[in-house]
């Protein structure tokens, strides 16, 4: 690559850092009265000279920026500006904040955790903390597949090709050439939505069955049509209504995923739901994992097929 490209390239990114501060610059002073160039300097991790430039950028661009000068100084905008224009409420931000901590946790990414104090350093420090939290299982099969993530992020940015190995569900071994376009986070699970070169189509790929991830120097343009022959990406198969008998324990489950127009009250012991499943090993899996807590009772083909199901499971023990 020529000093050209290197040199237009380091240029773009610090336009882009710079385009980036400066609506940061905004934000924070739109929430707080006055903010000392000390506090952006430690914020932005800049020059104090970066930040006087900044704000001369600012007021160019008729963003009626105004200085206080003396130990309490700094920068202000002016109130009149702050009451027309203000984008966020305290509100607004401590539900951003509350999503972000969310996707912090599944993504585990460093440009989440920069968004998220950036976003902080704007709420005042007396607003309440948040009424809502977010938890989730610290597996480790998270940290692992974080590299995969951060490689197909890159590779989408650039609209560069991505090659791997790839397992499918039924155990079959493939090498892969995509163009990458989407990460898509579903249920439990990342998958990578891009267009197969083998296969000439829309397909998409879950991240814990891609091994040897490379991107490679080849690059694309992005295809109008993706979307419409992405069919097969968002493929659901048919669903199935089953009757089942359900203990009173498992009850919350049912109504989290299916609501509780689902479940009528049947006996002391049981209740009833009824519920939309594939019939197949997907929805097989889904209702062995409530063990003897949920029984089938409708219709008969689908209860045949789960008992066969069953009886191969047992068979692995016998």
């Amino acid at each position: 690559m020529s000093l050209f490209y290197i040199d237009a390239e380091k240029k773009i990114g610090e336009s882009m850092e710079k385009v980036e501060r400066l609506i940061s610059i905004i934000m924070i002073l739109l929430k707080k009265d006055v903010v000392s160039t000390k506090e952006f300097v430690q914020l932005f991790n800049v020059s104090k000279r970066t930040i006087l430039r900044d704000m001369e950028t600012l007021s160019l661009s008729n963003i009626p920026i105004y200085s206080v000068t003396g130990v309490r100084g700094g920068y202000g905008i002016m109130d009149e500006y702050k009451v027309d224009k203000r984008l966020l409420s305290s509100s607004d931000l401590e539900n951003i904040l509350t999503a972000l901590g969310g996707l912090e946790q599944i993504l585990i990414s460093e440009e989440v955790e920069i968004t998220i104090k950036k976003i902080e350093a704007m709420v005042s420090p007396l607003a309440p903390k948040s009424s809502i939290q977010l938890s989730f299982y610290d597996w480790e099969g998270r940290f692992e597949i974080r590299q995969t993530l951060k490689t197909c992020q890159e590779a989408i940015l650039k609209r560069r090709v991505v090659s791997f190995d790839y397992i499918d569900k039924n155990g079959t071994a493939t090498n892969r050439t995509v163009e990458p376009y989407q990460l898509h986070f579903s249920e439990m699970s990342w998958y990578l939505k891009g267009f197969c070169l083998q296969r000439m189509g829309s397909r998409t790929f879950k991240l814990s069955r891609i091994d040897h991830l490379d991107i490679n120097e080849q690059t694309f343009s992005p295809r109008d049509d993706l979307l419409e022959q992405g069919q097969e990406a968002s493929y659901q198969p048919e669903l199935v209504a089953v009757k089942a008998l359900i203990s009173p324990g498992i009850k919350d489950q049912f109504i989290e995923r299916f609501g509780r127009k689902s479940i009528e009250n049947y006996s002391p012991e049981y209740l009833i739901a009824t519920i939309y499943v594939p019939q197949n090993s997907t929805g097989f899996e889904f209702l062995a994992s409530f063990g003897t807590n949920l029984t089938i009772v409708e219709p008969k083909t689908y209860v045949e097929n789960f008992r066969n199901y069953l009886k191969k499971m047992m068979d692995n023990y016998s």
